[in-house]
């Protein structure tokens, strides 16, 4: 099949490129698809049919995230997962930012700084990390790939002191062998044949259920196929299944990382502790749902 670009398209279909951007971005164009920032859609698409009035149907969470990132809506659920999701799952692997400085970082691109000292690389992690969950939103509708996750520890590291050093191997797997919890993890020779492994069991069904997405993030971080940010892509792969299967996502919070962490490691004993403990971080996420008017399934 042939593809044309958003302008080649715009003057196919006698409509702004802005407007058929909005297309793609909301999923109104089957089989249109992001190579990096490029948007390669269909040359036989059919164009999007406006409707006179706005639909009486409610908008899955994945839909409004879509909507108010291409509007660039300040204020709404969109603003608030990229703000909460990146403070939290930044400050479990010991970012010092403040909450305040990260929701600086995102509404202004700047960081205001009295008498206090930051760690530069706290800075870079937190806004490539909001670019992440750009990652995760624009492609959360596609299956997993190894090239995906490589690209968003590619996104997440880069620029940081780490992506300098020549063994870290930013966006590829681990070069020297690391442990997690005091735990030994993959070697990094049996590293890319566990993760082809992982995704091809995973890959087999087409939904997962939220325990199904759980398993998975153990079993990924139990590889720990990178040098460092393995817990924060973890959890950001964690939060794209959860909006491709249309399950209420999920941020683990200081008040949740130790019996996050518990969970991990008795994962193989009893699932319960991890699956309790992100049932406790759901029912957190879905006040965020109510308090914006997202529907959700219980």
């Amino acid at each position: 099949m042939n593809y044309l670009s958003v302008s080649q398209m715009a003057k196919k279909w006698n409509m702004s490129e802005r407007g058929v951007r909005k297309y793609c971005a909301e999923d109104k164009i089957p089989g249109a698809f992001l190579t990096g920032k490029t948007w390669n859609i269909p040359e036989n698409a059919e164009k999007t049919k406006r409707k006179n009035k706005k639909s009486n149907e409610p908008q899955t969470l994945l839909e409004r995230l879509k909507s108010e990132k291409a509007s660039h809506i300040s204020g709404g659920i969109y603003h608030k997962i990229q703000i909460e999701f990146t403070y939290n799952s930044n400050h479990i692997e010991g970012s010092k930012l403040t909450h305040d400085q990260t929701r600086y970082i995102f509404e202004t691109n700047t960081i205001g700084v009295e008498n206090d000292a930051l760690n530069v690389d706290d800075i870079i992690e937190t806004a490539n990390h909001f670019k992440c969950i750009d990652m995760i939103i624009d492609n959360a509708k596609y299956k997993l790939t190894e090239k995906f996750i490589k690209q968003l520890h590619y996104t997440l590291k880069s620029g940081t002191s780490d992506s300098r050093k020549d063994w870290f191997n930013v966006g590829e797997y681990k070069k020297l062998p690391n442990e997690v919890g005091g735990k030994e993890t993959a070697k990094p020779e049996d590293v890319a044949t566990k993760i082809k492994a992982l995704l091809k069991d995973y890959n087999q069904k087409e939904e997962h259920t939220l325990e199904e997405i759980i398993d998975f993030h153990y079993s990924f971080e139990t590889i720990h196929p990178f040098q460092d940010g393995n817990g924060r892509v973890g959890r950001l792969i964690m939060f794209k299944e959860c909006l491709k299967n249309n399950i209420v996502p999920f941020i683990i919070d200081e008040d949740l990382k130790m019996f996050y962490y518990r969970g991990l490691s008795e994962w193989n004993n009893e699932k319960g502790y991890l699956t309790d403990t992100c049932l406790a971080a759901q029912d957190k996420f879905k006040k965020y749902l109510d308090y914006f008017k997202v529907p959700y399934i219980e």
